[in-house]
């Protein structure tokens, strides 16, 4: 029994590479959940996806400067993504343009000036895929510092304007009798949304960084409806759907850990919303 345990938990965590994916996906998972609940409660799942397709020209200057390197990659995605954050936020200032019209205009120059640039290196096949399908198991010793720094400046930004989030979020009206400059926190909202897309690219990639998102706090949402319980719920699932998620990728080799992320917390939404249906039809 206690080699069984050993072969199915401690020696998947033996080799170095192993130990930092994992913190990479607990740290990812917590900062995605934290901010998926704005996102979910907000309707801003389009707007999460979207910036994950932006910050692609970021990350191909990153990728041609840095001579490929995984560290210059991640600042050059985490630059474009706080400039079409800003950007966004800056086109849709006084309701003069939908949010959605300004996404879709800037998700698509972005994404096209993104591919040509990725185009005119040699081999670019390759980095384009882990850039689509994520690469968190090459993280290394400096990408750790710089997902754990980023993560740790979404999560005090939130606990120090959770509740002019809130209300800029719920209540506009009261938002406007207390003077809140709105404009700003919305940006600011954006611009750590942005963030949080940037690292979560490590772990799944540009395909699936909607899920990292919207999928831990859509199940959370299930259990609660308080903004700040649905985050620590959702910052809950997300870090361990990712840590499941890894042991999955490791035992069936083969498979990407981004997709095993995602379908472990597809499961947990899916269990979720069964187990939150069978309990309201035994309160009728």
């Amino acid at each position: 029994m206690m080699d069984f345990l050993q072969q199915l938990l401690l020696d998947p965590l033996a080799p170095a590479f192993m130990q930092r994916a994992m913190l990479a996906v607990i740290l990812i998972g917590v900062v995605s959940g934290i901010m998926g609940a704005y996102v979910v409660t907000r309707g801003m799942a389009f707007l999460g996806d979207a910036l994950a397709h932006t910050i692609l020209p970021g990350v191909a200057v990153g990728y041609l400067v840095g001579s490929g390197s995984p560290t210059w990659v991640l600042l050059g995605g985490l630059g474009a993504g706080v400039l079409s954050a800003i950007g966004i936020g800056w086109l849709t200032r006084g309701g003069k343009l939908s949010e959605d019209t300004a996404i879709g205009v800037v998700f698509a120059g972005a994404l096209a000036l993104g591919i040509a640039l990725i185009s005119t290196a040699g081999n670019y096949a390759t980095d384009l895929t882990h850039i689509l399908i994520g690469n968190v198991l090459a993280v290394g010793n400096d990408d750790l510092v710089l997902i754990a720094g980023i993560s740790g400046i979404v999560i005090v930004a939130i606990l120090l304007l959770y509740k002019e989030f809130l209300i800029i979020s719920f209540d506009p009206t009261l938002s406007h009798m207390l003077k809140l400059p709105g404009e700003g926190l919305r940006i600011t909202l954006l611009v750590l949304l942005a963030l949080t897309v940037v690292i979560s690219l490590r772990a799944v990639g540009v395909a699936m960084v909607a899920a990292m998102l919207v999928t831990p706090a859509a199940a959370a949402r299930f259990w609660t409806k308080r903004l700040w319980r649905m985050m620590i719920l959702a910052a809950v699932i997300g870090a361990l759907g990712g840590v499941i998620g890894m042991y999955l990728a490791w035992h069936l080799s083969g498979i990407a850990p981004s997709a095993t992320i995602v379908l472990t917390l597809t499961a947990i939404f899916a269990l979720s919303y069964l187990a939150k249906s069978a309990f309201a039809h035994r309160l009728r």
